[in-house]
């Protein structure tokens, strides 16, 4: 265990930074949300799994080993969050005319495929919610006696049976979590439903036996049951994006409540969790970040118009995880410029074999980008002290390699995997391959060779008005001109 620098993380339950001790000696157990399967993910949804990546490799760095548990909602999880409207996979199911299983099945795999891209290391389990209904039902009738009432709609939580309800969202009325409508008979307006019984006359095709009626389990259920069954309560550190933060995580924590009958929040581990963590959200002007909006941005739409996944984890590394992150087409354009830069400076030791990272220039460096990460998981910080690195002289380079390999296994920029070609995606809009455009460079340099600058002109212009930048004097030749 690195005695370096602490880990101190931010603790959205009680709004402080806080030093991270493990619940189980040497050990770090994590459970992040993961997506519904309806559809697939946009890139702020993708945001979350960025930063839990870099925890992740973060606990990794510091000496701890890493259980990560990530799920997969396939069922349960209504259209406006709360306890009214319809199931999220029912309603793209019948959008499609296709059986809900493959609906999951299809979006589970992009959303994968997402994963892959972004280079996030997959978690030791995929929880998928439809393989825990048996325990979900078994959860439910520990805490329905004393916590639990059933209506004609299913069986709901009551939020007054738990002590500090609301704490992690700062809820302070009885209206407070404004998405939760109104259901006839609800005790509170925050009461939740733990399980949904199927209206009468109608099926669902994910639906199952229970005490209670024919129905589906509440969204908010799944994720208690996961956890609990995977990592055990109470375990080190539950993240989501900020969202989950004002119903979600509230609902989680009072169902670990009473499932562990455990008392007020005070004592944080009574949540079931010692530190719940929050990414911000990504913010972007024009509206594309809905998925109700046709062309919404996901990863591959990034993808199709020229620019790597890992330009979009390095715009994600650039700000703090808590804050705000504005998207713009000339931000991922800038983060790729980046990227590239260092790819450049990394393939300059693309044949050198690591050495002794306590090399007396670059052991500081390493000290200072360990401090960075360990406050609070602070990459823009961390990134700098990586380029610091990059760009030092006169230093042997096996221990270069050596710091730099360590670094880059938290931010997992792939820097000795890729090389700057292998960021030149062609946009799908460009018909060009790249073998048209080698010939034509030929043909340009047969032109420059014979002085005929005019025919080497128009030939470069021919490539440029077709997406193609020329880069005389670049080892790499072209690349793709980026445009949104």
């Amino acid at each position: 265990m690195s005695e370096v620098a602490s880990l101190t993380l931010f603790n959205s339950l009680t709004r402080s930074l806080e030093r991270f001790e493990p619940v189980h000696p040497g050990e770090a157990r994590v459970y992040t949300c993961g997506p519904t399967v309806y559809n697939y993910p946009h890139i702020g949804n993708m945001r979350a799994y960025v930063f839990a990546d870099v925890l992740s490799r973060t606990l990794s760095f510091k000496g701890y080993d890493v259980t990560h548990v990530i799920n997969i909602t396939d069922v349960g999880h209504l259209t406006d969050d709360a306890d009214a409207g319809e199931d999220k996979m029912e309603k793209m199911a019948a959008a499609k005319s296709q059986s809900i299983w493959d609906i999951a099945k299809h979006y589970t795999e992009a959303y994968w495929a997402d994963i892959a891209a972004l280079n996030i290391r997959q978690p030791a389990k995929w929880s998928i919610a439809t393989d825990y209904v048996p325990q979900m039902l078994e959860f439910a009738e520990t805490i329905a006696p004393k916590h639990c009432y059933e209506l004609a709609s299913g069986l709901y939580f009551d939020v007054s049976t738990v002590a500090d309800y609301g704490r992690l969202a700062r809820a302070v009325t009885e209206e407070g979590e404004g998405r939760i409508d109104a259901v006839e008979g609800k005790r509170n307006a925050a009461d939740f439903a733990i399980w949904r019984k199927t209206p009468a006359g109608e099926t669902r095709q994910m639906e199952w036996d229970s005490p209670w009626g024919r129905g589906a389990p509440g969204w908010h259920l799944e994720c208690s049951v996961m956890s609990g069954d995977l990592l055990g309560f109470p375990f080190d550190i539950h993240t989501g994006g900020i969202d989950h933060r004002e119903i979600h995580h509230p609902n989680e924590i009072a169902q670990n409540q009473a499932f562990c009958c455990t008392n007020g929040l005070d004592a944080v581990e009574n949540s079931g969790a010692r530190f719940w963590m929050h990414n911000n959200f990504l913010v972007e002007r024009s509206g594309k970040m809905s998925k109700s909006s046709g062309e919404f941005l996901r990863l591959q739409l990034l993808i199709d118009k020229g620019y790597h996944p890992l330009a979009y984890r390095m715009m994600c590394l650039q700000a703090h995880y808590r804050s705000e992150l504005e998207f713009s087409w000339e931000g991922l354009g800038a983060a790729l410029t980046r990227l590239k830069r260092m790819l450049m400076a990394s393939e300059k030791l693309a044949d050198v074999a690591a050495g002794d990272p306590g090399h007396p220039k670059l052991a500081p460096l390493l000290a200072s980008f360990e401090a960075a990460i360990s406050e609070d998981l602070n990459t823009p910080v961390a990134l700098t002290v990586v380029e610091e690195a990059l760009a030092m002289k006169k230093v042997d380079l096996g221990a270069k390699r050596a710091v730099i390999e360590r670094m880059d296994r938290v931010l997992g920029l792939d820097l000795f995997s890729k090389t700057r070609a292998d960021l030149r995606l062609r946009p799908s809009a460009v018909s060009l391959s790249e073998g048209d455009i080698e010939t034509v460079l030929e043909r340009r340099k047969a032109a420059r060779a014979e002085k005929d600058f005019a025919a080497s002109d128009a030939l470069r212009d021919e490539l440029a008005a077709q997406g193609v930048e020329v880069m005389d004097g670049d080892p790499l030749g072209w690349e793709w001109k980026i445009g949104a």
